[in-house]
């Protein structure tokens, strides 16, 4: 119970809440409103940037969610990232935008092992515009699952977003549901997959990262 009252703190977090609870103990010197006010701001600091536990299904027959938040976009047989030289091979996108009040902590969908890493600068549009996919900053990450399923994440950039941050290098390997990075203050992740694999979700549908199932494997015979 204690862990989901009072999740950890990533990483990230530590200087935004320091700087939050300064400027709060400076505000409530000269206003209790002004203090109260900076109370709720260090609130929603250390809310945005908790880091609760996720227990996914330890499962290479199936995808988890790599954020927390809401599939905004599901399109099938598009073309890969030509960042990474895949616009000739078809692949599944299940685009998930996240707003300023859910977990920014992003996780891998599958264990696997990073391939590639590519940052690419670009625009700030609203991330849940199909749009932002191709002109908003984001990081592009190429990943191969333990069954060999080549699979890409990208974090992308949003209105109000201005800094991704990744932790994760060509060669590393992770689990599925472990984390991989954040993005600060509003924004999407895409997840691309292969044709191998069957939707679980809907357009509109709320997902948690590291849980929720994305899709799963069509020998499987799963259904949505």
């Amino acid at each position: 119970m204690i862990d989901v009252i009072l999740p950890k703190l990533h990483k990230e977090g530590h200087k935004f809440l320091t700087i939050s609870l300064i400027v709060t103990f400076v505000f409530l010197l000269f206003s209790k409103f002004l203090g109260l006010l900076g109370i709720v701001v260090s609130i929603w600091v250390f809310y945005f940037f908790r880091d609760p536990e996720r227990y996914p299904i330890n499962d290479s027959n199936f995808l988890v969610a790599p954020a927390d938040g809401m599939v905004c976009q599901i399109e099938e047989n598009i073309s890969g990232p030509k960042e990474f030289s895949l616009e000739n091979e078809k692949f599944t996108k299940v685009s998930i935008f996240m707003n300023v009040f859910n977990c920014h902590v992003n996780r891998f969908p599958i264990e696997c092992k990073v391939d590639e890493v590519f940052y690419k600068p670009g625009e700030y549009l609203n991330a849940s515009l199909d749009d932002a996919s191709q002109k908003n900053e984001r990081n592009l990450i190429k990943i191969n699952s333990v069954l060999n399923d080549k699979i890409i994440v990208t974090q992308v950039a949003g209105l109000v977003a201005r800094r991704i941050i990744s932790y994760c290098n060509s060669d590393d390997h992770y689990k599925q549901g472990q984390s991989f990075g954040i993005i600060r203050f509003g924004s999407r992740v895409d997840l691309f997959f292969s044709n191998n694999f069957k939707v679980l979700v809907k357009k509109g549908q709320t997902v948690v990262a590291g849980e929720s199932l994305i899709a799963g494997r069509k020998t499987l015979s799963v259904k949505a």
